[in-house]
C-alpha cells in the first residue's frame, strides 16, 4: 500500500449525531419537567394602584350594625267606618288635635233610615200583639173566674138538695128516684167544675206562654232597634282618643262603605324608631336588644319591643322605644342612624369589609405573598360582621395582607400577579 491510500483513523469522542440526541433529550426533559412540576396557575396581571390592600389584625370585634330609624308616634290608632253611607260633612281636618269624642265627619245612609223606619213599624205591631193577647187573655180569665163562680154556687145547691134529700129518704119521705137524681145532679155538678178549673189552668198555662213569647219577640226587637239607632249614631265618626288627627282619607260625596280605613290618629304622649333591618340578621335580631341613635348631637338609648315577622325586598321592620328620655323637639318623620349592638364584644381575628365578598361571599380571598409580587387564592372561613370588619374563623392570620377591593375583573384566576408602578 503505497502513500496515497493511507488508512485514516476516528478521533475518540462523541459524534455529531450523539450530540443533537442529547441537546433534543435535555430540552425534552425540559419541557416535561415544566409541565408536570411547574406553575399551573391561572395568572392575571393587576395594578396595584388598582385594588385595595389590608392588613389582618388581632382586635377586638365589637358585633353591632348600623340600621336606620325613622321616628313614630308611641301609638297610632286607625279610624275605620262602622257604617257605610256618603259623606255629608268633614268637621275637622287632618293635622288638627282631637279629643275623644268629637265628631270629625258625618255620613248620610238613606237605606239605613229605611230599616230603621220598617224595624220601627214591625215593633210597633209586635207591641200591639202583645196587648191584644193580653187583653183577650184577661176576657178569657174573667169568662172563665164567672163560670167557675156559677157552677161552685150550683154545686153547693145541689149539695145541699142531695144531703137534704138523704135524710128525707132515710124517713121515707121521698123516693128513691127522687133520691138518685139528686145525687146525679151533684155528683155531675161536682166533676164538670173540676173539669173547668182544669181548662182554666190549660188555657192560663198556653195563654202565658203566649204572651211571654211575644213579650220576648217584642224584646229581640227592641235590642235590635237599639242597634240600628247606634248604627244611625256611627253615621257620626268620632275620635275614640285624644291625639292627632293625622290622616282623613274620604272627600264630601265620596260614598264609603263598611271596614274603609278614613284616617289614623296619633297618640302623642310618646314616640318610637321604626327599623329595618336586612333579612341577613333574622335570626339574630330579638326583643330586648339595645341601640343607641343619635338626635342633635345627643346620645339616646333604645330597646327592642316588636319585631315584625314579614320581610320584604330583603328587609324586616322591628320597633325600638327610648329607654331613659325622649329627645326634645323630636318630630313625626324623622330620621336617625342606630347603633345596633347583637351581641357581646370579643377578641378575634378581623379583615376589613370590602367589595371582594360581593363576588366570593367571603368563601375565599386573594393573600400576598410575603414578597408582595404576586397574590394567590385561598379559602376562608368568616363569621360575624359589623359595618367595618369581619370575623375570620379560618384561613387567615394576623399580619398577612389581602386585597380587599373587588375581583369582579379577575374572580376565575387563581394567581395575581401584582405590577408596581414606580
Amino acid at each position: 500500500m503505497d502513500g496515497m491510500d493511507r488508512k485514516i483513523e476516528k478521533r475518540p469522542g462523541l459524534s455529531r449525531k450523539q450530540i443533537w440526541y442529547i441537546i433534543f433529550g435535555a430540552l425534552l426533559l425540559t419541557v416535561l419537567g415544566i409541565i408536570i412540576f411547574g406553575d399551573k396557575s391561572s395568572k392575571y396581571n393587576v395594578d396595584v394602584s388598582r385594588i385595595t390592600i389590608d392588613e389582618v389584625k388581632r382586635d377586638v370585634f365589637q358585633d353591632y350594625i348600623t340600621v336606620q330609624g325613622t321616628v313614630e308616634p308611641i301609638t297610632t290608632i286607625y279610624l275605620d267606618a262602622v257604617e257605610g253611607g256618603r259623606v255629608e260633612e268633614i268637621l275637622i281636618e287632618e293635622g288638627n288635635m282631637v279629643k275623644q269624642g268629637d265628631v270629625i265627619l258625618r255620613l248620610s245612609n238613606d237605606n239605613l233610615l229605611l230599616e230603621i223606619t220598617n224595624n220601627e213599624a214591625m215593633v210597633v205591631r209586635a207591641i200591639n200583639e202583645v196587648r191584644s193577647a193580653r187583653l183577650q187573655m184577661d176576657q178569657t180569665l174573667l169568662n172563665y173566674k164567672r163560670q167557675i163562680i156559677d157552677l161552685e154556687t150550683d154545686v153547693i145547691q145541689q149539695k145541699r138538695q142531695f144531703e137534704n134529700n138523704r135524710v128525707l129518704f132515710a124517713r121515707n119521705h121521698i123516693s128513691r128516684e127522687e133520691f138518685d137524681q139528686s145525687r146525679e145532679a151533684y155528683e155531675t155538678s161536682s166533676e164538670q167544675l173540676d173539669l173547668l178549673k182544669v181548662n182554666f189552668r190549660n188555657d192560663s198555662i198556653y195563654r202565658s206562654i203566649q204572651i211571654s213569647s211575644l213579650e220576648a219577640s217584642v224584646e229581640s226587637m227592641e235590642k235590635s232597634m237599639n242597634i240600628i239607632r247606634r248604627r244611625l249614631g256611627n253615621l257620626n265618626l268620632k275620635a275614640t282618643v285624644d291625639g292627632e288627627l293625622a290622616t282623613l282619607n274620604p272627600e264630601i260625596g265620596e260614598v264609603v262603605t263598611y271596614g274603609t280605613r278614613v284616617g289614623t290618629i296619633n297618640i302623642l304622649d310618646s314616640y318610637k324608631l321604626r327599623v329595618e333591618i336586612d333579612e341577613h340578621y333574622i335570626a339574630r335580631v330579638q326583643r330586648g336588644l339595645t341601640g343607641e341613635c343619635d338626635f342633635a348631637g345627643v346620645p339616646y338609648h333604645g330597646l327592642i319591643t316588636k319585631i315584625y315577622p314579614e320581610v320584604q325586598n330583603g328587609r324586616f321592620s322591628v320597633d325600638m322605644v327610648f329607654t331613659e328620655k325622649v329627645p326634645e323637639q323630636i318630630r313625626i318623620g324623622q330620621t336617625s342612624r342606630i347603633r345596633l349592638q347583637l351581641g357581646e364584644s370579643k377578641e378575634g381575628i378581623l379583615l376589613t369589609k370590602g367589595g371582594f365578598y360581593q363576588t366570593t361571599g367571603g368563601q375565599w380571598v386573594f393573600v400576598l405573598d410575603p414578597s408582595e409580587e404576586f397574590a394567590v387564592k385561598r379559602d376562608i372561613s368568616i363569621g360575624r360582621q359589623n359595618p367595618r370588619y369581619y370575623e375570620v374563623l379560618e384561613g387567615l392570620e394576623p399580619g398577612e395582607k389581602v386585597i380587599v377591593s373587588s375581583y369582579q375583573n379577575y374572580a376565575d384566576h387563581d394567581k395575581l400577579i401584582l405590577k408596581h408602578n414606580r
